[in-house]
């Protein structure tokens, strides 16, 4: 793992996509911040590069060849268990919950997941590579959305509960913004978006953390624990 943050995070794109493959590998080596030590179309070719190079970061699809099933899924297990120090963000067309939910359950640290839509924002694809490289969580706002609804049931989700501008700053956090990120984005003060913080884990009764990286983790701890 990487452990000077100056440095250009190490990163391996697994996505048997050609066309995916190729534009995304095309955005990532105009950032920096990221050098993209490979990029491969399958599973097997993920492990060969793994053992070939220092990797800090592991961007997989879930579907890959040869059975284009779960292999994705399989090598983000495999990687967490055999490399635990490597952040593992995993990209899906959609939210297949049952995969995420599974993979949460294993531990969150250094765990992404973001549907393919958000790739075409270099932005956010870079702070949720910087965020799992450190150790956090990024979870795609649709992700937190069926997490919070099986929670809960959908006849009773608690984000009815929220206002627009809390689930909107939940889904910043979930994507392992700062709260002064937040209030960036958002056009808000830093107390303001405090203020909302507290109000939707009173919400979602969840207690108050004063640290941004340990309130998500106890939201997804939280949601966890659930079953």
């Amino acid at each position: 793992m990487n452990e000077d943050p100056t440095q250009a995070i190490r990163v391996i794109f697994a996505e048997d996509n050609y066309l995916i493959r190729e534009g995304t590998s095309a955005l990532l080596r105009e950032v920096d911040e990221v050098e993209l030590v490979a990029a491969v179309p399958d599973a097997q070719s993920l492990y060969e590069a793994l053992d070939a190079n220092e990797v800090d970061v592991v961007m997989t699809d879930i579907r890959m060849p040869p059975t284009n099933t779960t292999e994705g899924i399989e090598a983000a297990r495999r990687i967490r268990k055999e490399h635990p120090g490597i952040g593992v963000l995993i990209l899906s067309q959609y939210v297949e919950f049952e995969y995420a939910e599974s993979l949460l359950k294993e531990g969150s640290t250094g765990l992404g997941y973001l549907l393919k839509e958000r790739v075409k924002d270099v932005e956010q694809l870079v702070r949720a590579i910087k965020e799992v490289r450190d150790g956090g969580v990024v979870l795609d706002p649709k992700v937190i959305d069926e997490l919070l609804a099986a929670r809960y049931g959908r006849k009773d989700d608690p984000l009815a509960q929220l206002t627009d501008r809390e689930r909107e700053v939940l889904e910043a956090m979930a994507q392992g913004m700062t709260n002064a990120s937040i209030a960036k984005a958002g056009f808000m003060s830093d107390r303001a978006v405090e203020r909302h913080i507290n109000s939707l884990f009173t919400k979602l009764g969840l207690s108050e953390e004063k640290d941004v990286h340990r309130r998500v983790t106890a939201v997804l701890t939280y949601l966890r624990s659930a079953g």
